[in-house]
């Protein structure tokens, strides 16, 4: 901004001019104040076309500020649908997986009952093989322990 330098310029030197005694007047070069005073008035169009160039440029600035904005809350409303869209997925997902874990802990359940059930069955029917085999082991001593008896007995007799 050359034209505001220049009338700066000017103003101090009206400010740092020697003073007329007895008045508000001073004495200025009147070559010097004409000179900035004429090189202001030159610069003028120059600084209002860069003012209004920067204003044109400020009002595009802003407006494509305005728009990277509206972009910028258009994606995040996007972003949070899709998120609570997540979520809605996600909580079903855990509803799911809950229910799949219970039916399946149910059917573990109910299958060990089943396989229990049948161990007990087998165990019940080797118990009364068992119990046979010990009945025969028993009686098969029992004859041995009379077979020595009556061995004993006929070796008396002789």
């Amino acid at each position: 901004m050359e034209a505001v330098d220049r009338v700066q310029s000017a103003i101090s030197l009206v400010e740092d001019a020697r003073g007329v005694p007895l008045s508000a007047s001073c004495v200025v070069h009147r070559g010097e104040l004409l000179e900035l005073l004429d090189g202001a008035r030159n610069s003028l169009p120059q600084d209002f076309a860069l003012a209004q160039q920067i204003i044109e440029t400020r009002e595009q600035i802003l407006e494509e500020a305005r728009a990277s904005a509206d972009a910028l809350i258009t994606h995040g409303r996007e972003e949070v649908s899709r998120m609570i869209e997540q979520t809605n997925i996600v909580s079903a997902a855990h509803a799911e997986a809950k229910r799949i874990l219970a039916e399946v802990e149910e059917d573990a359940h109910a299958e060990r009952v089943e396989i229990e059930a049948y161990i007990d069955s087998r165990l019940a029917t080797l118990e009364v093989i068992l119990n046979k085999t010990l009945d025969a082991v028993h009686r098969g001593r029992e004859k041995l322990q009379g077979f020595d008896d009556k061995h004993i007995l006929s070796d008396f007799q002789e």
